[in-house]
C-alpha cells in the first residue's frame, strides 16, 4: 500500500481552492453565492478526532504487545489496514473539500462588511483548520500502523503497510 504523499494533497487542496475561489467569484455574479454550512467544520472535526482516537488505540496496542503485557489484546492486521485506507481516504476527502472551503473563504475575504459574508467567511476558515487537522490525523494514523521492514523499501515495491 502506497503513503500518502503530502505534495499530492497539497495539490489537490491548491486546484481545489482556485477552482472553488474561480466558482465563487463566477456564481456570485450570476446570483447568490450558496453558503458555507455550519456543520462542515463540526463533521470534518468529528473525522480528524476518530482518526485520532484510532491511531492512539492501535499504538497503545501495539506498544502493549511489543512489551508483552499479560492479556494485552492485539492487532488485527486486516482491522489496521482498513484503518489506514479510511485514513487515506478521509485525508483525500478533506484535502478537497478545504480547498473548496479554502478557496470560497477567499473569496469572501473580499467582502467582510457584510455580516452575513463574514460569519460565511469564519466557517470557511475553521472548515480549512479542521480539513487540516483530518490530513495530520491520517499521516499520524498511517505512520502508526507503518510495519518496522517497510522502512526498507524507500518507497520502491509493495510494501504491506499494516
Amino acid at each position: 500500500m502506497k503513503e500518502l504523499r503530502i505534495r499530492v494533497l497539497a495539490g489537490v487542496f491548491v486546484v481545489a481552492g482556485i477552482l472553488s475561489w474561480a466558482g465563487a467569484r463566477l456564481w456570485n455574479s450570476i446570483g447568490t453565492l450558496p453558503s458555507v454550512p455550519l456543520a462542515a467544520p463540526v463533521v470534518l472535526a468529528l473525522i480528524a478526532v476518530i482518526l485520532l482516537a484510532t491511531a492512539l488505540s492501535i499504538r497503545a496496542r501495539l506498544k502493549a504487545q511489543r512489551d508483552r503485557v499479560p492479556d494485552a489484546k492485539g492487532v488485527d492486521p486486516m482491522m489496521a489496514a482498513r484503518a489506514v485506507v479510511f485514513g487515506q481516504a478521509s485525508a483525500l476527502v478533506a484535502a478537497l473539500v478545504a480547498g473548496m472551503y479554502g478557496g470560497t473563504g477567499a473569496f469572501l475575504l473580499e467582502h467582510l462588511d457584510i455580516p452575513a459574508r463574514r460569519d460565511q467567511a469564519v466557517y470557511a476558515g475553521f472548515s480549512v483548520v479542521a480539513g487540516i487537522g483530518v490530513i495530520a490525523a491520517a499521516i499520524f494514523l498511517e505512520r502508526v500502523c507503518k510495519l518496522p521492514e517497510d522502512d526498507e523499501h524507500d518507497g520502491t515495491g509493495a510494501a504491506p503497510t499494516v
